[in-house]
């Protein structure tokens, strides 16, 4: 992965505080991170059953194939910064009421 600047200026002014942001961030980076996991246990789970099969080198070239596609893929951080800075990602802050419903 290589390495790109991000102007934090600009993540802390979407929230009004960087440590906002750090948090939206993770949290979104987290819910990526486990769509993408499901996804490959979802295409991984195809090729369980077939013991036999996978001694074919077609069969293991596939499976290769499916692992090889989610190494590319970018970071779950890298895409949730992404999602943020375009403005595709959702946050809202409690109100007041919100706050004081929790204590």
């Amino acid at each position: 992965m290589a390495i790109k600047t991000v102007d934090m200026n600009r993540l802390a002014a979407m929230t009004g505080n960087l440590f906002e942001s750090v948090a939206i961030l993770s949290k979104r980076s987290r819910q990526i991170s486990t769509n993408i996991k499901n996804e490959l246990d979802d295409k991984l789970a195809y090729f369980e059953g077939f013991e036999q099969e996978l001694e074919d080198p077609r069969f293991q070239e596939e499976q290769t194939k499916v692992s090889l596609e989610y190494e590319v893929k970018p970071e779950p951080t890298e895409m949730a910064v992404d999602e943020m800075l375009e403005g595709d990602v959702y946050f809202r802050k409690p109100s007041e009421e919100d706050v004081n419903l929790l204590f």
